[in-house]
C-alpha cells in the first residue's frame, strides 16, 4: 500500500498506456543519479539530459505512482499564502522574486512543450485569487497592490466586475499567471525523451544504502546491486529519510475530489484556475474530458494519512464546496474519485533547492508547498548550473539551510 497515497487517484486511473521500465538488475555507474521517479525527478532529468549530463534515475514503485499521482497540476506563480502573511517570514523582496520567477517558469513550461509536443492536455490559463467574505477585500487589494506596483498583469475583480457565477467580494486575475496538466503523462513525456537522450531509467528499484566518499558515492539497491556516481540528487518528494531526518516543513493531509465529465459548464472555467483566500483554501481547475478537481481542507499529518471518517468528512465539504461555486449545475455534480496524500508546507511557502550543507555529492530538489512543479522546474534548471560550477543568485531563496 503507497503510505503518500489513498483513495483512487484520476490520473493514474485514467491513463492506462504507459511506458514500464525495467528495474535494475546488475551494478551500474553514472555521474548524476537521481532518485525519485515523479515528475520533479523527471524534470531533473529533462534538464540534466538537456545540457547533455549524463544522468540515470531510479523509482522505488512504479513511475508517477507516488505524490505525483495525486497532485492536481494546478500551476501559477503566485504562493500559498499572500504578501502580507509571508512578510512574517521572509522579505516582501524575496516573495515578489518567487513571483517572478513563478511566471518565468510558466513560461518555460511553455517551451518544453513547444519543443516535445503537448503530449500531456498543457493548458495556458488564467490565475484567480478570491474571497467572498467582506473582511477580507482590504486584503485581497493590498495583494493586488503590491502586484500592480511590481509589473504584473493583473486585474482586480469586484462585486461589480464579476464574470463568475459564484459569490465573489474581491480578486485578482492574473492574465496567463497559470496553467494546467496530466501530470502522470507529463512525467513519462518527460522520461521518454530522456531516455532518447541517453538517460537510464529504471523503476521498481528501491535503494536502501548510500555511502558518501571524498569523490563520489555509491548507492545500493534492495538487492545489493550498486550504482557508483559522482553526483546524487535526492527527488524523493516527502519521503526523504534515505537522506536526512531533518524536518523541511509541516506534514500535512490534503483532500481532493474529480467529478464525472460536466456538460454545460460556464466555458471561461477552461481558460482559468481558482483558489480561494479561506484557510484552509481550496483550489479548482478544469480536466481535458470536462471534469472538476477541487482540492485542499488540509489537515495536520497525525502518523497515517488516512482516516477513514476524517477523509469522509473533507470529501463532503469539497462537494458542498463545490456546489456553491457551481450553482447553476449543482444538482448535475457526481463525484467519480476521492483521494488524499501527503503533503508538506513551509513557513515561507517555498521549496528547498540546492547542495547538502555536509555531503558536497548530495543536491535536494524538494517542491514543497503548492507550487511544486514550479519549483521543480526551477530546481532542474537551477541544480544543471550547479553541477557545471555555476550559479544563480536569484535561487539563493530556496536555500537548504535558510
Amino acid at each position: 500500500m503507497n503510505s503518500l497515497v489513498q483513495g483512487k487517484p484520476y490520473f493514474t486511473n485514467i491513463n492506462t498506456e504507459f511506458n514500464q521500465y525495467k528495474y535494475l538488475s546488475k551494478d551500474a555507474s553514472t555521474e548524476v543519479l537521481i532518485i525519485g521517479g515523479g515528475v520533479t525527478g523527471a524534470l531533473i532529468s529533462h534538464y540534466l539530459t538537456e545540457n547533455k549530463i549524463n544522468c540515470m534515475l531510479v523509482e522505488k514503485s512504479r513511475i508517477g505512482h507516488g505524490s505525483t499521482s495525486i497532485t492536481t497540476a494546478l500551476l501559477k506563480y503566485d504562493l500559498d499564502d499572500n504578501l502580507a502573511y509571508l512578510n512574517q517570514y521572509t522579505s516582501l523582496e524575496n516573495c515578489i522574486k518567487s513571483y517572478k520567477l513563478g511566471v518565468k517558469a510558466l513560461s518555460d513550461l511553455k517551451d518544453i512543450i513547444s519543443a516535445q509536443g503537448n503530449y500531456c492536455d498543457y493548458k495556458a490559463t488564467d490565475s484567480f485569487l478570491f474571497t467572498n467574505k467582506t473582511i477580507e477585500e482590504k486584503e485581497i487589494f493590498q495583494e493586488y497592490q503590491h502586484r500592480k506596483n511590481t509589473g504584473f498583469d493583473i486585474q482586480f475583480i469586484d462585486t461589480s466586475s464579476n464574470p463568475f457565477e459564484f459569490d465573489i467580494k474581491a480578486g485578482i486575475l492574473s492574465k496567463e499567471g497559470g496553467a494546467v496538466l496530466d501530470p502522470f503523462k507529463f512525467t513519462h513525456q518527460l522520461l521518454s525523451n530522456a531516455e532518447k537522450k541517453g538517460a537510464k531509467i529504471y523503476e521498481n528499484t528501491l535503494i536502501n544504502k548510500i555511502i558518501y566518499k571524498e569523490n563520489s558515492v555509491e548507492a545500493f539497491t534492495e538487492f545489493g546491486h550498486k550504482i557508483t556516481c559522482k553526483y546524487i540528487v535526492c527527488a524523493t518528494g516527502y519521503d526523504i529519510s534515505l537522506f536526512t531526518h531533518k524536518p523541511y516543513g509541516t506534514k500535512l493531509v490534503t483532500y481532493n475530489i474529480v467529478t464525472s465529465p460536466i456538460d454545460n459548464f460556464d466555458p471561461q472555467l477552461k481558460e482559468v484556475i481558482v483558489r480561494d483566500n479561506c484557510s484552509p483554501y481550496n483550489y479548482l481547475r478544469m480536466t481535458s474530458d470536462n471534469r472538476v478537481i477541487l482540492g485542499g481542507e488540509d489537515e495536520p499529518y497525525e502518523q497515517s494519512i488516512f482516516n477513514k471518517a476524517m477523509a469522509e468528512k473533507k470529501y463532503s465539504i469539497l462537494t458542498e464546496r463545490l456546489k456553491s461555486l457551481l450553482p447553476s449545475i449543482k444538482d448535475d455534480i457526481q463525484i467519480d474519485f476521492k483521494l488524499c496524500g501527503e503533503f508538506i508546507s513551509t513557513r515561507d511557502n517555498l521549496g528547498f533547492i540546492g547542495r547538502d550543507g555536509f555531503h558536497k555529492n548530495l543536491y535536494y530538489c524538494l517542491g514543497y508547498g503548492a507550487n511544486g512543479l514550479i519549483f521543480s522546474i526551477l530546481g532542474g534548471q537551477y541544480l544543471s548550473k550547479l553541477l557545471k560550477n555555476q550559479d544563480d543568485p536569484d535561487m539563493e531563496i530556496f536555500n537548504l539551510n535558510r
